[in-house]
């Protein structure tokens, strides 16, 4: 790395081969370094050798502890951070009468809790230098209760309360807070797989997934947007 200080930073909570990658490889493109945030380390450190200016860091977010300890090396190694993108956001499905009490506390734990603990992280540097944006990565199970996403549907929810209370309290601070609800199956090795007889038109696109949120990022505080849908033109809704 050479003159990271110099660049600002993004940091993306929840980096997979999805969505998570394409934000990564966006943000590093347009001149960020890029701070990987997961469980585990097992896609992130090979994927960051990959990029310009970025490194992985293994972090539970759910725990606090271990979520202010990466943070703070977050900042230390890398620099003030700049926008977060909080991405976060693995389904559990199953009716009331089927999920399980771990499972649907662990859903509200990685999409609410886990969001809320990585925004206190940044919210004191962005007051201070009246500038930052933090964006949830959301879904459209937020909208409506599906009888089988009685534990997404309710977290992602909580999700996008968490995110306008904190966008009505932030905006007059200079903090952009957004969020962009994916409405659609986000294209990855995985899905295609699972969907192996849907067309291309049938699946959200990462890196256009990727272009939203940078721009959301750009938008002049007179004219910010807080809720954004990203979904394909194949989708019905």
């Amino acid at each position: 790395m050479t003159n990271i200080k110099n660049k600002p930073v993004c940091v993306i909570v929840g980096v997979g081969p999805g969505n998570g990658a394409a934000f990564a490889h966006r943000f590093a493109s347009e001149g960020y370094r890029v701070a990987l945030l997961a469980r585990s380390t097992d896609f992130i450190t090979e994927f960051a050798e990959q990029l310009d200016d970025a490194r992985a860091y293994a972090c539970d977010i759910t725990d606090a502890t271990a979520v202010t300890l990466t943070f703070g090396a977050v900042g230390e190694e890398l620099g003030k951070i700049e926008v977060l993108i909080y991405n976060p956001g693995v389904g559990v499905w199953g009716n009331v009468e089927e999920i399980s009490i771990d499972d649907f506390e662990a859903s509200w734990r990685i999409n609410v809790l886990g969001a809320l603990l990585a925004s206190k992280q940044v919210i004191p540097a962005m007051k201070i230098r009246q500038h930052g944006s933090i964006i949830f990565i959301g879904a459209t199970a937020s909208r409506r209760g599906a009888a089988r996403a009685v534990a997404f549907a309710s977290a992602k929810a909580a999700q996008k309360s968490l995110a306008e209370s904190m966008a009505r309290h932030l905006w007059p601070f200079g903090t952009h807070v957004a969020l962009v609800i994916l409405d659609g199956v986000v294209d990855t090795p995985a899905t295609r797989k699972m969907f192996s007889d849907k067309p291309d038109n049938y699946f959200i696109q990462p890196d256009a997934v990727a272009d939203n949120v940078l721009r959301l990022t750009q938008q002049p505080p007179s004219a910010w947007s807080f809720e954004v849908e990203a979904r394909p033109f194949g989708e019905v809704w």
